[in-house]
């Protein structure tokens, strides 16, 4: 009878291979992360809709506030175009983080994520990816919505550094919601439950805020909350990059409440999609 003599040279490092519950190298976990990125944003090309329905609204909301309300709204310093479009960048990324949550959801309901759960990948891994993937969505966003309001008379009032460090602001707060709505998709678990709860979230946020009109013009008990969320905060550090002022204290105040932000959500969706 033949024998098989096995060489040890030839099997050393090819044990059993890492279950899903099994450490994985930081190394790792980042390549797992770009992964699932680059397969989101693939996704994104294969639903171009997905791109231009997230335009559509920003830019009806930049015609109508330029060309409807802009001329019953005076503010003083500056026109109302120059005045709005911070908060225009700032509303955009907040509506557009609802994307974060419902795409999550819907990965839930059609089972994608016990596949990626039964693959020996880090835990973090599908909501960093779409949560990078989202940032660089809103990266083509929020330049559109740039083109947009030259486009309607627009015009920074620092320079071109400051206005580029004022979408940096956006875009990392885009990044910071991102973390707060995976958390809600996950724990909703479908993607029309996900919309559903958003909107009671965003809504307050987005209008009770500097974003369209100053905060005096507001009843003083709406004025406390407005003044201190981090929609206002985040547009008012957006705003001084672009129309100047005083910036180091109000873009302080904006990154502390991003970085507070993801503390707080990021290992709060981690932990919710270990229990999924």
């Amino acid at each position: 009878m033949a024998t098989t003599t096995v060489d040890p040279a030839a099997t050393a490092g090819t044990g059993p291979a890492a279950g899903p519950g099994a450490p994985v190298a930081r190394h790792t976990a980042v390549a797992d992360a770009l992964t699932l990125t680059w397969r989101n944003l693939l996704n994104l090309r294969r639903k171009p809709q997905l791109i231009v329905f997230a335009t559509i609204q920003p830019v009806i909301f930049v015609l109508m506030f330029r060309f409807v309300f802009g001329g019953a709204i005076n503010v003083p310093g500056t026109s109302y175009v120059n005045y709005l479009m911070a908060g225009i960048f700032v509303q955009t990324v907040t509506f557009g983080a609802l994307s974060t949550g419902v795409g999550l959801a819907e990965d839930m309901t059609n089972g994608l994520i016990d596949r990626f759960r039964s693959l020996p990948m880090a835990r973090s891994a599908v909501l960093v990816g779409r949560t990078l993937a989202d940032l660089c969505r809103n990266v083509f966003v929020v330049a559109l919505m740039a083109v947009v309001g030259f486009l309607v008379g627009f015009r920074w009032e620092t320079n071109a550094l400051a206005f580029s460090a004022g979408l940096g602001v956006v875009l990392l707060f885009a990044f910071a919601l991102s973390w707060m709505f995976a958390f809600v998709g996950m724990t909703v678990g479908d993607a029309e439950t996900a919309q559903a709860a958003s909107f009671p979230i965003l809504a307050p946020l987005v209008f009770a805020s500097s974003a369209f009109v100053p905060l005096d013009t507001m009843p003083g008990w709406l004025q406390a909350f407005a003044e201190h969320q981090p929609v206002s905060i985040t547009v008012d550090a957006v705003r001084a990059l672009l129309l100047g002022g005083p910036t180091a204290g109000p873009v302080l105040k904006a990154l502390l409440w991003m970085v507070a932000i993801v503390a707080v959500f990021a290992p709060l969706a981690i932990a919710r999609y270990r229990r999924v």
